[in-house]
């Protein structure tokens, strides 16, 4: 696949007709077919490494790929890769980064919390008489499994003797599109004379993605005071996300559009995708966990027994949907207390603990910077933010600018040259994560972009990365112990255009905070702090970084200006 380009560019100059015949089962189709158990296991699971990730994106943009998934982390948003829905197709590996690799012979680890006994765990709830025909429509994303839901509560209906259509609106569905999956139930099959429900004419709106159920189509089918809406809040991907990784999921407008649909009190959100990976290992479960919490809330007017018969009969997953379907349930009784299950069973790095204040903010960095290069190096970082945050102070500023240095200056002053992605391998964070996730064994291979030996690639003019196996590890530490040679005569890298430009950056930056502080009035502040704020857009490596950061100086040429603009004096009154 990485030769496409030069094979259709040799094509296009032969004479003639010439065709190119490219023979590939889809990525989500084996996918599919792994978790029937139909296909073997992937071999290999990409993982990235989080403490080199850059949060650039250009994984995510070349690979086009929903499963590379933002995570936001105390050193800004970083990316990972979700193993439960990955398709395993390496393309991201594509992106001009050294944080990604691959696993060979490691499969993922599932840590799976302990279900209460049902029972006690949610009561039974007042299931709603099937009297009349019954509209449940199910918002959500292909592959996800909005159109297996349907069918199991389909099947339930039949199997509790009522009458049931379900009509799936899968679009563009395999690629990630929306799906929309129109259920009608009623007491008997001759009672229902149409598959589609009709404008307004949705009871229950389950909206398994957020973007799918606030969507035209969906909002067409609600009905203010009659239809009730169950929502998962968890951000879902979008193809607008994947191009431009800071587009931020429009969580609170989604909200808006759904209460103004059908009102406050008719619209209950659910955090349902995290507390199902915590709790079931996965995210693979999450519209059985919807289904058990609407079905708790009263919504599903089948059986229970039929539900979990329909999913044994349908053969896929069954206990761990059975499981799914259960802490949906409970979560519907008693959401505090599954909230507080799913807390403790969160394991998570220390980078994805947030700092509670500028004090620890600033702590954590030192340390980092220490680690880094040496106590003189921190201490120059350390100095510069405490100037800002005096001049800061003395304006009545509180510590917004101050923040805003101690995060982007950290950017700058730890540059991933060579010395600091090996040491980002082999200082024990890495290989613990890589236990948390994949557990014991396996096998590492990287994959890098080294100067002095990728070729550049003719279609993208970026380095092509090679992959290295796990003998490059034990390289890496040898050269994490060679950090003192950094900035030095002796720095066989410091020459580099690349290693000069981020020092250039680096010395840019801390002129400029030092001017700021100097000048700093309360009339300005929100300048600096934009002015402050633009290394967050410098991140990536080699080509990648350089666009960014070219992109981040005329930004900054702008609002430098505007900073050292004096205001204009104001006339006395005679």
């Amino acid at each position: 696949r990485e030769d496409l380009d030069a094979v259709q560019r040799e094509l296009r100059a032969t004479a003639g007709v010439t065709a190119l015949i490219f023979d590939q089962t889809c990525a989500s189709e084996k996918r599919r077919r792994r978790k029937r158990g139909s296909l073997p296991e992937a071999p290999r699971r990409v993982f990235i490494n989080e403490l080199v990730c850059e949060g650039c994106g250009d994984c995510s943009t070349k690979s086009n790929c929903l499963s590379v998934v933002p995570v936001e982390t105390e050193f800004g948003r970083k990316f990972a890769i979700d193993q439960s829905t990955c398709n395993v197709d390496e393309s991201c590996i594509a992106g001009l980064c050294p944080s990604l690799v691959t696993v060979e012979g490691a499969s993922t680890q599932r840590a799976r919390t302990p279900l209460a006994d049902d029972a006690a765990a949610a009561p039974q709830p007042q299931v709603p008489a099937l009297d009349a025909p019954y509209g449940l429509l199910i918002a959500g994303i292909g592959g996800t499994g909005v159109v297996t839901l349907g069918a199991l509560i389909g099947m339930a209906a039949h199997l509790d003797g009522k009458g049931a259509t379900v009509l799936d609106m899968t679009g563009l569905a395999q690629k990630g599109g929306a799906v929309l999956s129109h259920v009608r139930l009623a007491p008997t099959q001759e009672d229902l004379h149409a598959p589609r429900i009709a404008a307004g004419a949705a009871d229950v709106v389950l909206g398994c993605d957020a973007l799918v159920a606030a969507g035209p189509e969906a909002l067409a089918t609600m009905r203010s005071g009659a239809t009730r809406v169950v929502i998962d809040s968890t951000a879902a991907i979008t193809g607008e996300q994947v191009r431009h990784p800071d587009h931020e999921f429009p969580r609170a407008a989604i909200e808006r559009r759904l209460r103004a649909a059908v009102g406050a009190e008719r619209l209950d959100v659910v955090d349902a995708t995290r507390l199902t990976t915590l709790l079931i290992g996965h995210s693979l479960g999450t519209n059985l966990f919807m289904l058990g919490y609407a079905w708790q809330t009263g919504l599903v007017p089948v059986s229970q027994d039929a539900l979990l018969r329909a999913i044994e009969l349908n053969g896929v997953a069954v206990e761990e949907n059975r499981r799914a379907f259960q802490w949906g349930r409970r979560a519907a009784h008693d959401r505090a207390g599954v909230e507080l299950i799913a807390l403790r069973a969160e394991r998570l790095p220390d980078s994805r603990r947030a700092s509670r204040d500028l004090d620890e903010v600033i702590a954590r960095r030192h340390r980092e910077l220490v680690a880094y290069q040496d106590e003189r190096y921190a201490q120059r970082y350390a100095d510069l933010v405490a100037r800002v945050r005096t001049a800061e102070q003395r304006v009545g500023g509180g510590d917004r600018l101050a923040e805003t240095v101690a995060r982007n200056a950290f950017r700058l002053f730890a540059y991933k040259d060579e010395y600091e992605v090996a040491r980002l391998y082999s200082d024990g964070r890495f290989a613990e994560e890589m236990q948390r996730v994949f557990g014991a064994g396996g096998r590492v291979h990287l994959h890098l972009a080294i100067p002095a030996l990728a070729r550049i690639d003719p279609g993208t003019g970026e380095p092509r990365k090679r992959r290295y196996g796990p003998w490059m590890l034990r390289t890496l530490r040898v050269l994490a112990a060679l950090k003192r040679l950094r900035g030095t005569r002796f720095d066989p890298f410091g020459r580099a255009a690349e290693r000069r430009f981020e020092r250039a950056l680096r010395d840019e930056y801390e002129a400029d905070m030092q001017r700021i502080a100097a000048e700093l009035r309360s009339d300005n502040l929100p300048l600096a702090i934009e002015i402050a704020s633009l290394p967050e857009r410098i991140r990536g490596f080699g080509p990648v970084k350089q666009r960014n950061a070219a992109a981040a100086h005329a930004r900054h040429e702008e609002v430098m200006r505007a900073f050292e603009r004096r205001p204009e004096p104001v006339a006395e009154l005679a």
